[in-house]
C-alpha cells in the first residue's frame, strides 16, 4: 500500500518527468512542422512520430492532473472526474503503444531487404495508408478504454482512507474479464508486433553484415551510416517497451487482484516510459540529435559559467546525408 507521502513523491517525480517528456516531444513536433512547411508533406515515419509526440504530451498532462487530484482530494469529492481522467489516460496509453508498434512495423518494412512474401501485400497496403491506420488506432484507443468507466470504483474511501479515487477495482467477474482484455489488447498484442518486427530487422541486419563482410574479405567493417542509427533506435524502442510492459502489467495486477492503491505507481511508470521513448526517438534521427546538441551548446554560450556542461558535437561524415525515412 502507498502512504500519502509515497503518493506525494510519485506526484513530484511525475511532474519532473512531464517537463522532460513535453520538452522532447515538443522538439519532435517543431522539427516535423518545419519539415512540413519546407516540403508541404511529411513522410510516413515522421507522421507516425508526430502522432506519438501529440499523444505523449496529452498523456503527461492528463497524468499530472490525475495525480494532483489524487494527492489533494483525499475524501474523493470529485471521484467521477478522476475516473474519467483515468479512462482518458488509459485511452491515450493504448494509442501510444499501438502507434509505437506501428512505427516499428513501418521501419521493419523499410529496413528488411527481403520481406516474407505472404506479408508483403498486407505491409504495402498498410504503409500506403498510414493516415487511415493511425486514425483507426486513435479511435480504437478510446473505443477500447471507455468501457472501463463501468469497471471503475468511483469511491474507494469507504474501505481505507488511502484508496485511490476512481480506481480500477472491479466488483464482479465481468469487470475483471474486461480488464484482462484491455491489458492484452493494449500491452501484450502491440508488444508481440514489436518483438516480431525487431526479430526480422535483427535477422536481416545480421545477414546483411555477414554478406558485406564476406564481399570485402573482412578488410574493413561495413558502413551502414544513418540506417544503422535507425535500426538501433527501433530495437531500443522495443527493449524499452518490453521492460515497461513487464512492470506495467505487474503494477496493474497489484491494483486489480491484490486491491492495493498502487495506481499512482502505474501512472509513474507510464510517465517514465513516455520520457525514455521520446528521448530514443530524438536520438534515433541523427539530424534531430545534432540540431538539439547544437541548440543546447548555443544556449550555454549565453552563460559562460556553464561552459563546462557543453556537449561535443559530432561532425557528419561525407557519405552520410540527412535521411528522409
Amino acid at each position: 500500500m502507498l502512504s500519502s507521502e509515497d503518493k506525494l513523491v510519485a506526484w513530484v517525480l511525475t511532474g519532473f518527468l512531464a517537463i522532460l517528456t513535453i520538452f522532447f516531444n515538443m522538439y519532435l513536433l517543431l522539427v516535423n512542422h518545419r519539415s512540413y512547411r519546407k516540403k508541404h508533406k511529411l513522410n510516413p515515419a515522421d507522421f507516425i512520430i508526430t502522432a506519438i509526440a501529440l499523444a505523449s504530451i496529452s498523456q503527461q498532462v492528463l497524468t499530472y492532473l490525475w495525480q494532483t487530484m489524487d494527492v489533494i482530494d483525499t475524501v474523493c469529492r470529485i471521484s467521477l472526474t478522476e475516473a474519467i481522467l483515468l479512462v482518458l489516460i488509459f485511452s491515450v496509453k493504448l494509442i501510444i503503444f499501438w502507434s509505437t508498434a506501428f512505427l516499428t512495423f513501418y521501419y521493419g518494412t523499410k529496413l528488411v531487404v527481403e520481406p516474407v512474401h505472404c506479408y508483403t501485400r498486407i505491409q504495402e497496403a498498410i504503409v500506403k495508408h498510414v493516415h487511415t491506420a493511425l486514425a483507426v488506432i486513435f479511435v480504437s484507443g478510446f473505443a477500447n478504454a471507455v468501457p472501463l468507466l463501468s469497471v471503475l470504483t468511483y469511491y474507494n474511501g469507504t474501505t481505507t482512507e488511502l484508496g485511490d479515487c476512481g480506481s480500477i477495482m472491479p466488483s464482479d467477474t465481468t469487470g475483471l474479464a474486461y480488464i484482462f482484455y484491455y491489458v492484452i489488447i493494449s500491452d501484450i498484442v502491440p508488444g508481440i508486433v514489436m518483438v516480431k518486427c525487431s526479430i526480422s530487422i535483427s535477422y536481416h541486419l545480421a545477414k546483411h553484415l555477414l554478406d558485406m563482410k564476406a564481399s570485402s574479405n573482412g578488410a574493413h567493417g561495413p558502413k551502414l551510416g544513418t540506417q544503422m542509427r535507425v535500426i538501433k533506435m527501433t530495437l531500443s524502442l522495443v527493449v524499452v517497451y518490453i521492460c515497461f510492459v513487464a512492470v506495467d502489467i505487474y503494477s496493474q495486477m497489484t491494483v486489480v487482484l491484490m486491491r492495493q492503491n498502487t495506481l499512482a505507481l502505474t501512472i509513474l511508470f507510464a510517465s517514465i516510459y513516455t520520457t525514455v521513448s521520446a528521448f530514443v526517438l530524438v536520438y534515433g534521427k541523427k539530424s534531430y540529435w545534432k540540431e538539439l546538441i547544437a541548440s543546447y551548446n548555443l544556449f550555454l554560450d549565453e552563460y559562460p559559467c556553464f561552459s563546462s556542461m557543453k556537449v561535443e558535437e559530432v561532425k557528419t561524415e561525407p557519405h552520410e546525408h540527412s535521411h528522409g525515412h
